[in-house]
């Protein structure tokens, strides 16, 4: 009888994700990279399932497996896995993901949430996988404040400010991103920070492709800021070490990743209760929660934040505790042991 790691690896894994090499790339490189080390099963990324045979095809987001018309259809010898990070009511691609259960072995989501709106739009709970994003520990770490101030200094941040952080794409395709993807709140976003602005000496820092409503409504209102674009995903780590705080502002997601990776930097994080959010954190322990499109309560929370150093410290360790459970290499070995071992 064949041993499952002889078996993993005649099988193996094609992880698809979208070409403009953003956030599911890195979730790919990690969950593949972790598998290979893990001796686990032989991985790759791809962004085509075209050509593959006797392969586990797992789609790293909904945007490339279903389309207005259907979905993917990979040979019928590979098994199938969907991630769906986030369901947006409406949308016309749902209704395809009905008549594709029966090509998907599972569908996997990174939070509760969406299970649950999976669930009642009458997807079977018995597909359905819960497992939560990760995070890099040797790149989301904490740093020294000789080293903040040094890249305070770097990036031409005037000294005492309050530099609130936002990385991430929300602006709609990939260009400059004057409309906004309002299911990311920018417009949420710029409105907490306008009223903190009004209080506190607010420097906004953010990186990541299509930002431009958010630059465009700062501008407006005068709020200092600076925008690094695209950036790697090392380069992305080293510029939490340059926050004061985290404000995640969201309607709808599935992570987001930067729950994880604010407090894997010591960055007290201020969050709606979106996404893996309320899964793994807790309020008033390893972060600061408010409801969606709350903007004076997100306010308040900020506002908490900044006037108690005690609040401040508790958060950083506590966040610091929580990140320690979500490393790659843990969330690989759940992917493998939930999901992949049972389509060898």
């Amino acid at each position: 009888m064949l041993s499952n790691l002889t078996v993993s690896r005649k099988r193996g894994l094609f992880y698809i994700v979208e070409v403009g090499g953003w956030s599911i790339k890195w979730d790919g490189q990690y969950i593949t990279k972790n598998l290979n080390k893990l001796n686990l099963l032989q991985s790759r990324i791809t962004t085509t399932h075209l050509g593959a045979r006797n392969k586990i095809i797992h789609f790293g987001s909904v945007n490339i497996f279903l389309k207005e018309n259907g979905s993917r259809r990979p040979h019928k010898s590979n098994k199938v896995v969907l991630t769906w990070f986030h369901f947006v009511p409406g949308h016309k691609r749902n209704k395809n993901i009905l008549s594709s259960q029966n090509r998907l072995s599972f569908l996997h989501t990174s939070c509760n949430i969406t299970k649950n709106k999976l669930i009642s739009f009458g997807v079977n709970p018995e597909k359905i996988k819960v497992i939560p994003l990760g995070v890099d520990l040797s790149l989301f770490k904490p740093c020294s404040q000789e080293k903040r101030q040094a890249l305070r200094k770097e990036l031409d941040i005037p000294v005492g400010k309050v530099v609130v952080g936002s990385f991430q794409k929300d602006g709609v395709g990939w260009g400059e991103g004057l409309e906004p993807k309002l299911i990311k709140g920018p417009d949420i976003f710029v409105k907490v920070v306008s009223l903190l602005a009004k209080h506190y000496p607010i420097f906004v820092l953010l990186a990541g492709p299509a930002r431009g409503y958010v630059q465009k409504e700062l501008k407006k209102r005068n709020i200092p800021y600076i925008s690094l674009g695209h950036r790697t995903l090392s380069e992305v780590a080293e510029y939490y070490h340059a926050l004061d705080m985290y404000l995640i502002t969201s309607r709808i997601e599935g992570g987001p990743k930067a729950i994880l990776e604010g407090m894997a930097s010591a960055v007290p994080v201020v969050s709606t209760k979106v996404g893996m959010v309320g899964d793994i954190t807790t309020d008033n322990r390893d972060v600061l929660l408010g409801e969606v499109e709350d903007i004076q309560g997100l306010f308040q929370k900020a506002s908490q934040l900044i006037e108690n150093a005690n609040l401040m410290e508790q958060l950083k360790q506590g966040g610091l505790k929580t990140a320690q459970n979500y490393s790659w290499s843990k969330i690989a070995q759940r992917y493998y042991q939930e999901i992949y071992k049972h389509l060898l």
